[in-house]
């Protein structure tokens, strides 16, 4: 079975690969259809995002398309920056940016309110019209400091108190465990399954 992952961005096209090849479903990036110019992410919510991501790419090729969109959600900054999060620095910042502008935020926050969330919502949008949706969570703390030199985005900054570790210090392995992103997948999968078995049958 081949699906259309709705992104362009190496890392979770190598972690979502990594979670649904034991399925034997290949995973397509957006990089191997250069015609679909990129989708803006004007919804409100992670899970407007990704339905919209999933439906519009589904539309334009015909394939089964699984869309995400996830971020960092940290409440003494009243969920922020949640939607926001890729481009919390600006739209031409990068994750370095990103993080020094939430440490800068927080600084002087105690330990006791640096409660943050990692949150994921995927979209599966079909050739019918149907889109189904999965959310997937992950409860942390965020440091004073970045800490690792794994994963990506806001990783090294989001501690995780049952494993003494950042995300960003985790391997591959144990971070597919714990993600939201995984999390998610792993709501998104009886459907991707549902739909391959039908497949099959066809």
């Amino acid at each position: 079975m081949k699906l259309i992952l709705a992104t362009r961005n190496p890392n979770k096209v190598r972690e979502i690969s990594g979670l649904l090849s034991s399925h034997e479903i290949k995973v397509l990036s957006l990089d191997e259809f250069p015609d679909i110019s990129d989708i803006e992410e004007d919804g409100d919510t992670f899970r407007e995002n990704a339905q919209k991501k999933a439906a519009i790419v589904c539309a334009e090729t015909s394939k089964i398309t699984l869309a995400d969109d996830s971020g960092l959600e940290v409440d003494c900054l009243e969920g922020a920056p949640g939607v926001m999060s890729s481009r919390f620095a600006g739209e031409n910042k990068n994750d370095q940016a990103n993080n020094k502008k939430l440490l800068e935020l927080m600084s002087g926050v105690p330990a006791e309110l640096r409660t943050a969330r990692f949150k994921c919502v995927m979209a599966i949008a079909v050739p019918d019209g149907w889109v189904y949706t999965a959310e997937g969570v992950c409860e942390g703390i965020i440091t004073e400091e970045p800490r690792g030199h794994g994963g990506f985005g806001y990783d090294p900054l989001f501690y995780l108190p049952d494993y003494g570790k950042t995300m960003a210090e985790l391997d591959l392995e144990a971070k597919n465990k714990i993600s939201h992103r995984s999390r998610a997948l792993a709501g998104a999968m009886d459907i991707l399954l549902e739909i391959k078995q039908i497949d099959s049958m066809e």
